[in-house]
């Protein structure tokens, strides 16, 4: 910032002349601080309180072009008009590269010292704006630098949750998995899979979050498999042995990716339980688009739905696949032609806009 009354350094080995630019610029509101050489002034910048100066090309030791190499080198030097005797055009050209903010001729007479007024003047206004901008750009720049550091820092907090989530729920599953192969009934170790299999489909997406570079999808066919190899694992993994998976690789959001999770671990388990009395059987589970829709299809080579219902079924099942299809609005129906049974759920890739509330009213 400018003091209220402008300090103008002017470096110049004449001193008549330096005494008229001090007597014309003072009367302008300036106050003058004269150098007799380049080093001179260079001294006396290093003193602080100077807002402009006036160069001259033509002094011994260093002339004006080296000297205002030397200023240059300085942090936040002042600007510099540039001042010579010459009428060479060149000099003007070489001074204003080098990073002179004007450029002037003088004359004997101090004729020149109005143009030096509006020089030293307009020197200042644009040093004024042009740190104004680098002020403005800095703080851009740092603002970005704190968001990019708060991003990284919410960035390793999801990463931690999703960590600790994952393994707290993978740590329940373990505990159902022991439960359920010391059970005895059959009807016990069957509800301990399933809650299994349920808690399963949940720490598989939070353990695809913590190892995923992207928080906001999960790959829906790795996910599938990692929660079949799941159920391969559990207390009726004997039954699962010809358990496949055919799925196409589709990103989806974490939350509808639980939902299907759950519909297949619900369906699979209900086509180990039902499908097959007399043993193990193959089971199928495939995805894949069709159009801006998926189709989600686990189908067995079994005995079929309408000799495949248990009377004793609490209906359990069927409730939590009508609650996640609800979830992610989405269809579900058996074919009919198939031997066997397939139940088909159909639903949107992306999860459905929620009206505004303009438009709700």
């Amino acid at each position: 910032m400018t003091n209220v009354t402008p300090t103008l350094l002017y470096i110049d080995d004449d001193a008549t002349l330096a005494r008229l630019v001090e007597r014309g610029l003072t009367r302008a509101g300036f106050k003058v601080v004269h150098a007799v050489d380049g080093q001179e002034g260079i001294d006396r910048l290093a003193q602080g309180g100077i807002d402009v100066i006036a160069l001259d090309q033509y002094m011994p030791g260093l002339d004006g072009l080296e000297t205002l190499e030397q200023i240059l080198k300085i942090a936040d030097a002042p600007p510099v008009v540039f001042v010579t005797a010459s009428q060479d055009s060149a000099i003007a050209v070489t001074a204003l590269k080098a990073g002179a903010a004007d450029y002037l001729v003088k004359d004997v007479r101090g004729d020149f010292i109005p143009l030096l007024q509006v020089a030293v003047n307009g020197a200042i206004r644009r040093a004024a704006i042009q740190k104004a901008r680098d002020e403005a750009e800095a703080e851009v720049h740092a603002s970005r630098d704190r968001y990019a550091a708060l991003a990284a820092e919410r960035e390793v907090l999801l990463r931690e949750v999703n960590h600790r989530v994952g393994n707290s729920l993978q740590i329940i599953a373990s505990l159902l998995h022991l439960q359920a192969n010391s059970a005895t009934q059959n009807d016990v170790k069957a509800a301990l899979t399933n809650a299994m299999g349920r808690v399963a489909a949940v720490a598989q997406v939070h353990r695809r979050l913590y190892t995923s570079q992207d928080f906001k999808t999960v790959m829906l066919n790795q996910y599938l498999e990692a929660l079949l190899e799941d159920l391969r694992r559990s207390a009726e993994g004997n039954k699962m042995s010809r358990l496949t998976l055919k799925a196409d690789p589709i990103e989806i959001d974490p939350d509808r990716a639980v939902a299907i999770g759950v519909i297949v671990n619900e369906l699979v388990m209900n086509a180990v339980k039902y499908a097959y009395p007399d043993g193990a059987g193959p089971i199928h589970v495939e995805l894949k688009p069709e159009g801006d829709d998926l189709q989600l299809a686990i189908s067995d080579e079994g005995v079929g739905y309408a000799d495949n219902a248990d009377p004793r079924g609490t209906g359990m099942g069927q409730r939590i696949v009508a609650s996640m299809a609800a979830k992610l609005d989405a269809s579900v129906e058996r074919d009919p032609d198939h031997k066997g049974t397939r139940v088909l759920v159909r639903f949107r890739r992306e999860a459905a806009t929620a009206p505004s509330s303009a438009a709700a009213k």
